[in-house]
């Protein structure tokens, strides 16, 4: 007889659902529970589960050690062998672990998973979520989702908890056909440990926005230091954050980042009048460059001019031609952004961003991008670096939309064209001031 105890709130997840989403503040023991409860039926029969997590550079960063820990203090030890990266019960029960985004072809292939569990669930993309869902198919499967929330618009938070059907209850547990939604602070946590009640008590005294983010599980208004958040803002209230049409008499650039360890980001945009309309977002990992030219010809636009980081001229580790050559190759007409300090990358986009009407369902995650994109925070004080994280591929990928909108093509034909008109000008009429 195995002696568990859970949180009274965590006994839905022995009853079956589709999702279960637990969030909240820190120290109300999700993610302890959720280790037991899976580890604890994975005894009664054989289940496939599936750890997963947005990103999962090694098996560090997973709940592996979190799994491995509940083995240990269940008494499980000789049902599970924890493994380098697998844990395996004696019945054939095992739980694998895996990253969503760098790992998008390898989550496709897992087969016959009864149960996946989502940690940091609020960081997993829209795009992610497309990739994950219909992985998990198999009859009576489940999904269990562990978040602390950050902004309420970020995509996990707005489909599993602002979700209309689930909106209706206002208690901490709400409840639709499909799934439960339970909210969890550390006053649900009977087992809250002393060291972080002291911590807790000093961040609500020190910083009540920051204690009612991390302890309450509010959402922030705005992440400390987001670099664009002024500017969404008022994109948001603005009403350009709808539905933007695609415009079959103009032509859609494209503008990218590119990544290989990192993301590949894409935006499409047309430019109509005085406005930059900003049609879709997409990105990948891993992928080379076919895949992303496929991604565009699945899309059916009418093509301008692809928009390349200045590292799109040079040719890459093992390949013969530079993604600049590959592209023109593929028959697109292709331009290089040259290289820009990041405080006029950053600029050049606090310039056009007033004029963008971004599509809200196609460019789902290129917005999350822009919001979290913020500067490193040392010391206390800001400084002028942003962050390298996620978020930074899609900015970079902005950036690049505008500092190429916002520079005229060919600037230097254009000034040495000038130059020509003026000295003609001053042969012919020496000693006249130019522009008189």
């Amino acid at each position: 007889m195995i002696d568990a105890q859970f949180p009274d709130l965590l006994q839905c997840l022995f009853a079956p659902k589709r999702y279960k989403i637990l969030y909240g503040g820190r120290g109300a023991g999700r993610s302890w529970g959720v280790a037991r409860a899976l580890l604890l039926l994975g005894t009664e029969k054989a289940l496939r589960v599936l750890c997963a997590r947005e990103l999962q550079n090694s098996i560090s960063e997973s709940v592996h050690k979190v799994l491995s820990d509940q083995v240990e203090a269940l008494g499980l030890s000789n049902f599970y062998e924890v493994q380098k990266d697998k844990i395996i019960g004696a019945n054939g029960t095992t739980f694998v672990f895996a990253g969503i985004k760098n790992n998008v072809n390898k989550i496709k292939s897992f087969e016959g998973i009864t149960h996946c569990w989502v940690e940091e669930g609020n960081k997993v993309s829209r795009s992610s979520w497309g990739t994950l869902i219909p992985t998990i198919r198999r009859p009576g499967s489940e999904i269990w989702i562990t978040f602390n929330p950050e902004l309420d618009t970020d995509y996990t938070y707005t489909r599993f908890i602002k979700n209309p059907e689930l909106a209706k209850a206002t208690a901490q547990i709400s409840e639709s056909s499909d799934s439960i939604v339970i909210k969890m602070t550390y006053r649900d946590n009977p087992w809250f440990p002393q060291v972080l009640r002291e911590e807790m008590e000093g961040d609500k005294k020190r910083d009540h926005d920051y204690y009612l983010n991390v302890w309450e599980g509010h959402c922030l208004q705005l992440l400390e230091g987001a670099v664009y958040a002024k500017e969404l803002r008022k994109c948001q209230e603005e009403g350009r954050i709808c539905t933007v049409p695609y415009d079959r008499t103009c032509p859609v650039d494209t503008f990218w980042d590119l990544g290989r360890a990192d993301a590949t980001a894409i935006w499409f945009a047309q430019r109509v009048a005085m406005q930059y309309r900003i049609l879709a977002y997409y990105q990948g990992t891993g992928e080379d460059i076919t895949h992303y030219l496929r991604e565009l010809q699945t899309r059916q636009y009418v093509y301008g001019t692809v928009y390349l980081p200045h590292d799109g001229a040079a040719k890459r580790l093992g390949e013969k031609k530079s993604i600049e050559a590959m592209i023109r190759g593929a028959g697109y007409r292709v331009h290089i952004v040259p290289r820009t300090a990041k405080v006029d990358s950053v600029n050049a986009a606090r310039l056009i961003l007033p004029n963008c009407w971004f599509d809200e369902e196609e460019c789902t995650d290129g917005i999350s991008a822009l919001r979290h994109y913020r500067y490193r925070v040392v010391d206390g004080q800001l400084s002028n670096e942003p962050v390298h994280d996620w978020a930074s591929d899609g900015a970079d990928a902005f950036a690049t939309l505008a500092l190429a909108l916002k520079t005229p093509k060919g600037p230097s034909q254009l000034v040495e064209k000038l130059r020509k008109v003026k000295d003609q000008f001053s042969d012919k009429y020496p000693g006249l001031g130019w522009m008189g």
